[in-house]
């Protein structure tokens, strides 16, 4: 089991994730999101290479749209 914190909530997980998987666990997965690990953005070419760790701080935007 790891524990990570997103956007301030701490959240536990049964297992490892990488940053495509947490996306889709969080209902976020196809969105236009901006992704920070411990202070560094992480690209999104790089979601599914990036896997989390046991107390990382995570920051995850989400793009809105509209006019």
């Amino acid at each position: 089991m790891i524990s990570v914190t997103i956007n301030g909530e701490r959240r536990q997980f049964e297992a490892p994730l990488n940053c495509v998987d947490l996306l889709a666990r969080l209902e976020l997965a196809g969105k236009r999101v901006a992704l920070e690990r411990n202070g560094e953005i992480v690209p999104r070419g790089r979601h599914s290479e990036e896997r989390l760790a046991d107390g990382d701080r995570l920051e995850i935007v989400v793009a809105v749209g509209g006019g």
